[in-house]
């Protein structure tokens, strides 16, 4: 079998805000899909990049005092920690600012521009009379034309799914300032979607079989024409006037690509950008990225959130085709994620905030494997439900699967120096079950059906349990007759374990990994499905793979918001609190504290760990949340304040004799960054603040 080339993106998240938990829900049905394909054997290169322009990016980052670089480059420093901890492995994490999407960008424009599909008119534009700038489209708010859905964006609506032109809403107001716009002429840039030829292969590849079936239908209601002969495919307008944060349209000073237009194009910016770093040589992949990308045999994968179905099933592909590029072999789309059937709320104790999840001590891999139980290849919302959470990570993971290993490596262990045995021929028979499913549930992973790989897993942690309960290990180890059935029996469990631990591979790729240092084996794949450890094979001591889930945890998780958003004329974004009196403020002692060392904290993706000299002849420690924010080596050296007479806290790393003081908004969202107090110079550890 030749072995397949992919190229897998997932949508690319937009740089003015942290991960959420439907980011991550996508993230993993792409990497759950990512992993199976390379125990396939297939050579797979998965990436993403933020997408950074654009006015909302402009806006927010001069709100925090910072250029849109910057402002970018601090939201990136923060996607480690959700990567990292739920086990995503994307081969590369680019930005749409990079040099590669500028190039590439211009590029596709000037291509389209040579085909013909580049035109310009004179338009009206919204523009607010208060803030002085034309409105971008997600900066105008109203009615949407078509169903009448309140509170809409203007550019589409996300109540029934509709395009349109901002000039289309009704009540439009400005975002920024809440006056009523004006409209302005500006000369724009469009790709004309119009054009026949456009419509024509459109038509043609939305409804090839490539796309889920409900997806090609709502595109088939777009490229239908109506009684007029029209269809829902308009030219798109695809330029913005200054100030705008993006890419300047070749040969048209003072005009920008709207962010939708390179957007997409990042996802092979990201790409090469990864060849250029040598990512696939290093894999063996001596070709350059133009080569891989015109290679015939290379499948392109994208997966996607329902609300941006539009942008990628018809601006994308027209995009690319036109431009003389390969277009899209499948795009993939998914629901959005509910709490308890509700949309997310964070006032409303609703919301799952991922990193919340994780700092909390809850096993990413519960969260995959309830996502992954949850999916299918539908356009379906995946909902979270914290008792439905708890039955199937308690019941099937823990309960069914790795309890099998737990009751029989003990026995091994004690009584057979580790070794497994022969296979008695009820043994067998059940092997011989687990080994046939195999392309079964193969074929459920290439087709996303997750939820059905998961249940067909678990019937079959059903059939090994059966088969313990009948032979009853623990009975056989009480007589020394038995000693040949106990050791078949626990032989015929580790054996059984690993197969299921390979069929669920793609979905606890962490477990897998202690799995195979327990079994002693080299990575699990799918070409060994049908092969046994064998009589001989000496595993490793068990340890306990995973623990059951603390319904005490579920609770810190959906804990509700104590107070609401507060005014935002607040400074700082919540009220000042109730008076004191002085005699309240002076039994707090504030100390000047110098810097000695700081360091980041193993197994923490928050804290920093901080050596400070608060004048008292010996260092304390101190962990501080802020390791988003600093580097270590830059704090080492600087003055700060610290809370002196705070009891020490006992945390998992540590005692934490202290608390270094910072300032940060409360919608950290809108204002993001944590900003630590730095006296001035002459001022010397020990010194009390009064």
């Amino acid at each position: 079998m030749q072995q397949r080339q992919l190229f897998v993106t997932t949508a690319l998240p937009y740089a003015n805000g942290n991960f959420h938990i439907g980011h991550i829900m996508e993230y993993i049905q792409a990497d759950i899909w990512v992993r199976f394909q390379r125990m396939q054997g297939s050579q797979v290169y998965f990436c993403c990049a933020d997408d950074a322009h654009g006015a909302p990016i402009m806006i927010a980052a001069e709100k925090a005092g910072k250029t849109p670089q910057q402002f970018v480059a601090d939201i990136a420093q923060g996607r480690h920690p959700y990567l990292n901890g739920f086990h995503i492995a994307f081969d590369n994490w680019h930005s749409t600012d990079g040099e590669e999407n500028h190039t590439l960008a211009k590029q596709i424009y000037l291509d389209l521009q040579a085909a013909g599909l580049i035109s310009t008119k004179t338009i009206e534009q919204f523009f607010d009379p208060e803030k002085k700038m034309f409105l971008p489209d997600r900066f105008i708010k109203g009615e949407c034309p078509k169903c009448g859905a309140q509170d809409q964006y203007g550019d589409s609506c996300e109540s029934c799914g509709a395009v349109y032109a901002p000039t289309e809403l009704k009540n439009p107001r400005s975002a920024l300032s809440g006056a009523e716009p004006v409209l302005k002429s500006s000369e724009h840039y469009f790709f004309s979607l119009s054009d026949p030829k456009c419509l024509s292969f459109l038509q043609e590849w939305t409804q090839s079989g490539r796309l889920q079936s409900e997806v090609a239908n709502k595109v088939r209601e777009w490229l239908t024409p109506n009684e007029d002969g029209k269809t829902g495919l308009g030219d798109w307008d695809i330029s913005r006037d200054a100030p705008y944060f993006g890419i300047e349209i070749p040969n048209a000073p003072g005009k920008y690509f709207y962010v939708w237009l390179d957007a997409p194009v990042g996802y092979l910016a990201s790409l090469k950008n990864y060849f250029a770093k040598g990512g696939p040589k290093s894999r063996g992949d001596a070709r350059t990225f133009e080569e891989f990308m015109s290679d015939p045999k290379v499948e392109q994968y994208h997966f996607i959130g329902k609300d941006i179905t539009y942008f990628h099933t018809l601006f994308w592909p027209a995009m690319l085709h036109f431009s003389g590029r390969k277009t899209p072999d499948n795009v993939f789309v998914h629901g959005f994620v509910t709490v308890s059937g509700e949309k997310m709320s964070k006032s409303r104790g609703t919301g799952i905030d991922p990193l919340k999840y994780l700092s909390i001590g809850m096993n990413p891999e519960w969260l995959r494997y309830y996502i992954a139980a949850k999916l299918n290849s539908k356009v379906e919302d995946v909902d979270f439900n914290t008792e439905d959470f708890v039955t199937r990570v308690n019941a099937d993971l823990v309960g069914k699967f790795v309890n099998i290993a737990a009751r029989s490596a003990g026995f091994l262990q004690k009584r057979f120096d580790l070794k497994l045995g022969s296979l008695s021929q009820d043994g067998q028979a059940l092997l011989h079950v687990l080994q046939n499913a195999a392309p079964t549930i193969a074929q459920g992973f290439e087709e996303r059906e997750f939820g059905k790989v998961c249940r067909e897993i678990m019937l079959l942690a059903d059939r090994v349990n059966e088969y313990v309960d009948a032979n009853k290990p623990w009975e056989l180890a009480k007589s020394v007759e038995n000693e040949g059935a106990l050791h078949q029996a626990c032989t015929a469990c580790i054996e059984s374990f690993r197969l299921l631990s390979l069929y669920l591979k793609p979905i606890l790729p962490d477990l897998a990994t202690k799995v195979e240092s327990f079994l002693n084996i080299p990575p699990l794949d799918f070409t060994s499905a049908q092969t046994l450890l064998g009589q001989g094979h000496v595993i490793g001591p068990y340890e306990h793979l995973m623990q059951r889930v603390d319904v005490k945890l579920l609770d810190q998780l959906t804990e509700p918001a104590k107070t609401e958003e507060p005014p935002k004329s607040a400074p700082g974004g919540v009220a000042i609190e109730p008076t004191i009196g002085i005699d309240d403020f002076v039994k707090v002692d504030l100390r000047i504290a110098k810097i000695v060392d700081a360091q980041a904290v193993e197994g923490s993706s928050k804290l920093l760990k901080l050596t400070l000299d608060v004048g008292e002849g010996q260092n304390r420690q101190v962990f501080s949340g802020i390791a988003a924010h600093y580097k270590p080596e830059d704090l080492v050296g600087q003055l700060t304040v610290v809370v002196a007479n705070l009891a020490p806290r006992k945390m998992k790393f540590g005692v934490s004799e202290g608390m270094v003081l910072a300032a940060s908004h409360e919608d950290e969202k809108a204002y993001p960054g944590v900003f630590i107090l730095n006296p001035w110079p002459g001022a010397t550890p020990g010194m009390r603040i009064r």
